[in-house]
């Protein structure tokens, strides 16, 4: 089964662009690299060939992941979103009962999550605990220590 990832459009934008930069010159490059390794003579013995080789499987990783992420991605429009519940692509503000303070949460696509941001994930606990609730809300969250309580204040598009 295919993951569907939320995503804007301009952080689709930028992963189709990210894909195209790798196909296009990454695998070019990666090839030159492993041609010069191979000139060093020995493989066995080579460690630029086997880091050649590392970077090889990296980025091969990174573009099935990309066109994964393109090919399941679902664009969103915030403005088209209803405020009434939690839903990826709006911002929800929450008191935590548990560390009695307040946050704000971007609740967005797996690859578009920037926590240092306050971009969070629908896939992580949180996002996942606050999807679909209303205004007034408590949401309970296993958290590493146990659980979280945590108000929902406000439904709002960024």
């Amino acid at each position: 089964m295919a993951n569907e990832y939320a995503l804007t459009q301009e952080v689709y934008d930028q992963l189709k662009e990210e894909l195209k930069e790798l196909l296009a010159t990454g695998r070019a490059d990666i090839a030159e690299k492993l041609k010069e390794a191979k000139s060093f003579g020995d493989l066995s013995e080579n460690s630029e060939y086997d880091e050649a080789k590392s970077d090889q499987a990296k980025m091969e990783a990174r573009i099935a992941e990309l066109q994964d992420i393109i090919n399941n991605a679902t664009i969103l429009d915030s403005s088209q979103l209803s405020t009434e519940t939690v839903h990826t692509g709006l911002v929800v503000k929450i008191f935590d009962r548990t560390y009695n303070d307040t946050a704000e949460y971007h609740i967005v696509g797996a690859p578009q999550a920037d926590p240092m941001q306050n971009m969070i994930s629908d896939e992580s606990p949180v996002g996942k605990a606050l999807l679909g609730h209303k205004v007034g809300d408590t949401v309970h969250v296993e958290i590493p220590d146990g659980f979280d309580e945590l108000e929902i204040l406000n439904i709002y598009r960024p």
